[in-house]
């Protein structure tokens, strides 16, 4: 029997129905993003790759005992963490996700090494989950080098504690205080031996933030633990446990490396300078008026000059700049109307103060992670 007119239309009716949904589904399976699987990762060294950029790695060489990690799409967290060792000595491990290259084991795409002078800005945020029954800090690692190295330890290694639980503290002894991306840390500075550590430890939990890691690459330099044509060879995330630490988990991580002619400093710019700092001190105070020199042969726009106040002194009151930090290492920035230095140009800035004992003027400067002369 032939169908009739009105059947024939509901079944073409049908199939294209039937057609327009196998399209649309075909469609989602075409641009619907593919979940990643967690990985499993026991190996001592062992490691993978997680969001097409960055590289989780087990990381256990402090002790023989256990440690595995699941590596997520935005992160990892510890399943196991067996064993423990003494807490006035080194941690179990460092299992971490990073950016650049850690061993000859380089995250893909990353533009690291990078030379200080041409980093115009390094964003990264990181999301901690942490735990009560272990022992651990929760740091970043950032390392610098001299050379552009891809293949070992390097010269000088920058931690930032985002917290701390138990009875463990940095390598070395406290040195100050400092004011560093608009928060406030204990500075921590020694060698483990083989390279210069110098660490920011945060007074309470941090559980997330955004930062510059520039911000810290500038503490060091002006410290002299490093110069401005050293290299950035990676940005790294995670945990130092020393006992259990199961549970701990990075939760999110980016890490971003902009390049451009702004120098180590944003926006600034790096410059011969030459800095006169002359004083005023009398029995508990001083006072002190800052020149800047530009002394290279093209202008900055935005300056920040870094230097260490010596022990005893604190900055009470600045004029004609913005301070970040008040005692240890401080670093000066332009207001508005002085922001300029052109070739051979100069700002002027002003500070009063408290000190205890004899007065001492600091002992160096660095305009924009360039370490000046002094007049």
């Amino acid at each position: 029997m032939r169908p009739s007119p009105h059947h024939a239309r509901r079944a073409r009716g049908l199939l294209g129905a039937l057609l327009t949904s196998l399209v649309s589904l075909a469609a989602l399976l075409t641009t619907a993003p593919v979940a990643q699987a967690d990985t499993t990762i026991c190996d001592t060294f062992g490691s993978t790759t997680v969001q097409g950029r960055y590289v989780v790695q087990n990381n256990r060489w402090g002790t023989s005992a256990t440690q595995c990690i699941t590596a997520t799409d935005s992160g990892f967290r510890i399943i196991q963490a067996d064993g423990s060792v003494p807490t006035n000595g080194a941690p179990k491990s460092y299992p971490s996700i990073f950016n650049g290259c850690h061993y000859t084991n380089c995250s893909p795409g990353t533009n690291l090494p990078a030379q200080l002078s041409t980093i115009s800005s390094a964003p990264s945020s990181i999301s901690f989950n942490y735990v009560n029954n272990a022992v651990y800090d929760a740091a970043y690692d950032i390392w610098l080098d001299p050379t552009p190295r891809t293949d070992g330890v390097n010269r000088t290694e920058i931690m930032i504690w985002f917290n701390r639980v138990g009875s463990v503290q940095p390598i070395g002894s406290p040195v100050g205080n400092a004011n560093v991306g608009g928060r406030d840390w204990q500075v921590w500075s020694g060698s483990n031996g083989s390279n210069d550590v110098i660490s920011f430890v945060a007074p309470s939990a941090v559980g997330s933030w955004n930062f510059d890691v520039m911000d810290f690459a500038r503490q060091a330099v002006s410290r002299g633990l490093a110069q401005n044509n050293w290299y950035l060879t990676s940005v790294q995330a995670g945990f130092e446990p020393w006992q259990n630490g199961a549970g701990l988990a990075v939760t999110s991580f980016s890490s971003t490396v902009n390049k451009g002619s702004g120098g180590p400093s944003t926006p600034g710019g790096s410059t011969a300078c030459k800095v006169a700092y002359a004083t005023n001190a009398w029995q508990g105070g001083f006072t002190a008026d800052v020149t800047i020199t530009n002394t290279g042969s093209t202008p900055v726009s935005g300056w920040k000059l870094a230097f260490t106040l010596p022990s005893g002194q604190t900055i009470t009151n600045a004029w004609n700049a913005n301070l970040s930090g008040s005692s240890g290492a401080v670093t000066a920035s332009n207001v508005s109307h002085n922001g300029e230095l052109a070739a051979g140009g100069q700002a002027t800035f002003g500070l009063q103060g408290t000190s205890s004992g004899a007065f001492t003027k600091p002992s160096a400067f660095s305009l924009n992670g360039t370490a000046c002369t002094t007049a």
